[in-house]
């Protein structure tokens, strides 16, 4: 009896996975988004008799992400999640963005079907390339029985879209998930789990909207030594919505900066404190604005956004 492998479906956005350099010893020199998705699958032999289907979504690099893009994301992953003979989706992408873009699908989307992206450090034309056993690796993990929600794949390591962040500049073993720790393994091929499958409650596509123009407006600012509030009161003037302050250490600020960000918020500006620091949440206190518990700068931007579509 012939065995049915079940069908992934990957989603191709660019990145430095596709990308290409002039010479293969050029690591940091090269273009992004140069090659289709369907070209980094036929690249890697162990995926010539996989059940695969390859959809060319965006071709960019990911520090020009733009919310048009996650919006056609979003809605391409949901399309080919609601048909039953999918088993989970991989998206390949680039890593400046992707624990952005990753956050942002599962708050939207909370699959309960497997959602995996992938990316690489190197571009394709590297000596020493590291995305075909990625996206190798995001194929075994999507066709994975009982996996599901958003998750990232790099290096062999399984990390939650809640928890991912990219900690490093060019080194292969840039991601890391904090204190919680990475979700699984591959090895071999096989998925060593640790821990649980991301979950929550979905926002929904439809309180998205069709006009990504109509978002929310969130910036973030910077606590540090000397910080005054005059950036804060610029992006008031402009219209802003929400702020998110990086604040030092456990979520503390400067007084002027802080005292500007309470005016704001008394003015309806919805104001959250996250920290600087990689590691570690904003615990406790009884400061006048609200903490964002564990999340990064970048994660708590798009949780602010998020709760202002739903007000």
């Amino acid at each position: 009896m012939q065995n049915v492998q079940p069908l992934v479906v990957v989603l191709g956005t660019g990145g430095t996975i596709a990308g290409t350099a002039a010479s293969a010893d050029d690591n940091v020199g090269y273009t992004a988004a140069q090659l289709g998705a369907d070209q980094l699958v036929r690249a890697i032999p162990a995926l010539a008799d996989a059940a695969l289907e390859v959809h060319q979504v965006a071709q960019l690099d990911s520090k020009d992400m733009d919310f048009a893009t996650w919006l056609a994301l979003a809605s391409s992953v949901a399309l080919q999640l609601a048909r039953p003979e999918v088993a989970g989706v991989v998206i390949t992408h680039g890593t400046d963005t992707l624990e952005e873009t990753a956050y942002f699908l599962q708050r939207v989307l909370a699959p309960v079907k497997p959602v995996v992206l992938t990316a690489a450090m190197r571009p394709a034309t590297a000596l020493l390339v590291d995305g075909p056993q990625n996206l190798l690796d995001a194929v075994r993990v999507a066709q994975a029985a009982g996996a599901r929600g958003v998750v990232a794949v790099m290096g062999g390591e399984v990390h939650s879209a809640l928890d991912v962040r990219k900690v490093h500049t060019y080194r292969i073993a840039a991601f890391s998930s904090g204190d919680a720790g990475v979700l699984a393994h591959v090895e071999e091929g096989v998925l060593r789990r640790h821990r649980a499958w991301p979950g929550g409650t979905a926002l929904g596509l439809q309180r998205l909207g069709e006009d990504t123009a109509d978002w929310p407006r969130v910036e973030i600012v910077h606590s540090h030594v000397n910080a005054g509030g005059g950036l804060v009161r610029a992006l008031c003037a402009d219209g802003v919505q929400g702020i998110v302050v990086a604040c030092t250490g456990n979520g503390t600020l400067h007084h002027a900066l802080e005292a500007e960000l309470v005016q704001a918020q008394t003015h309806g500006v919805a104001v959250l404190r996250s920290s600087r620091c990689l590691d570690g949440a904003v615990l406790g206190g009884d400061n006048p604005l609200p903490g964002a518990g564990a999340l990064t700068p970048v994660k708590a931007r798009i949780e602010l956004m998020l709760q202002l579509m739903r007000a």
